[in-house]
């Protein structure tokens, strides 16, 4: 860092991506993109679009909010549409943590959470999962703090049902809970529903993944209109066109493609029942995933190992670092093809 750099920031570890490496072509498992490419009327809408992007795009995405809206069974008014769903997560930290309600998310989850915090210089509790990975939602209810949960979590990809996560953010009724449901359309319930019911409620969600969206960066929050209105005044504060115009159009695109978009997550997750029973059969241990990924390990070999010597065939997943799940790998559900060839791989890494 130069010299210049805030000392406030001297202790600030950034997020870490997943690869995209350029070095050669990659059996690409390792950052959740979906590997279907965005539906037709998606790619048509933005190249539309990019005739005009001499001009700004509409500050507020009204007709992007109202299709969103209209899709989750909400008003406009309960929706905001964000750069990508880090986008929203980040506006909420700042919006509601803060020295006096600090934020608080499991231990092993999305890695950035603690980086919002931090940058937002907001204190913060990571709250250990289970000995299986999985949340203990008591843990959830005498908090007192702005809460943070992936549903289904990442990297375990474990789902609690929507009657657990209610009952989670009635026992906080005086703390906003935030719902990031990134990978929700691969087997989860949705708590959009309940946002009428309680008014600490924000639900986050993405284009990323079941949209195929993930290069256009487009995400969306959901709650009552006191805490959206909450979330625009941050995001008028730092970037009131958050949302690019070709993104924009992309995003409607993909909305008008609803078919396309359930199919595709029905492809994926019987391509990842596929995959998990072929992984069980050479001894791996996996989670219930109900996301786009598998998150395993063999007691045979160590994660670390493991995801080089993938990467070594070409085949390219997500290791951890973290001490609680090192010897695990999240693996990206791809085509039905890709995932043969995963299997492949390991067979011949595990020499059976």
């Amino acid at each position: 860092m130069s010299r210049f750099f805030s000392a406030k920031y001297k202790d600030l570890t950034p997020y870490v991506p997943g690869e995209q490496p350029q070095d050669k072509r990659y059996i690409k498992l390792n950052t959740n993109e979906s590997p279907f490419p965005p539906s037709e009327k998606a790619r048509a809408y933005a190249a539309e679009a990019a005739a005009k992007l001499q001009l700004y795009p509409d500050p507020d995405c009204r007709e992007l909010t109202a299709a969103m809206a209209k899709t989750l069974g909400v008003l406009p008014e309960n929706v905001v549409m964000t750069n990508g769903s880090d986008e929203a997560l980040y506006f909420a930290t700042l919006a509601f943590c803060d020295e006096k309600c600090p934020a608080a998310f499991p231990d092993v989850t999305y890695g950035f959470y603690p980086v919002f915090a931090a940058l937002a210089g907001v204190p913060y509790e990571e709250i250990p999962v289970r000995d299986d990975l999985s949340i203990d939602p008591d843990d959830f209810k005498t908090n007192r703090r702005t809460l943070f949960l992936a549903n289904p979590n990442a990297p375990t990809g474990l789902c609690l049902p929507l009657s657990v996560m209610e009952s989670i953010v009635a026992a906080n009724p005086d703390r906003v809970v935030v719902v990031d449901e990134a990978y929700i359309d691969f087997g989860g319930q949705s708590a959009v529903p309940l946002i009428g019911k309680y008014d600490n409620l924000l639900v986050v969600g993405t284009f990323s993944k079941s949209r195929s969206l993930a290069g256009a960066r487009l995400g969306y929050a959901v709650g009552q209109k006191a805490l959206i209105a909450d979330l625009q005044t941050m995001r008028c504060s730092t970037n009131p066109y958050n949302v690019n115009r070709m993104t924009m159009a992309a995003g409607l695109g993909a909305l008008a493609d609803e078919a396309y978009t359930r199919a595709n997550c029905q492809t994926i997750v019987e391509n990842r029942a596929f995959a998990a029973a072929e992984l069980r059969k050479l001894g791996f241990t996996v989670t219930n995933s109900a996301a786009n990924f598998l998150f395993a390990r063999h007691a045979a070999i160590g994660g670390e190992e493991l995801y080089l010597k993938l990467k070594e065939k070409g085949v390219l997943v997500r290791h951890f670092k973290l001490e609680r799940i090192k010897d695990y790998n999240r693996i990206t559900v791809g085509t039905k093809e890709q995932m043969q060839a995963l299997i492949c791989a390991v067979k011949e890494i595990l020499e059976v």
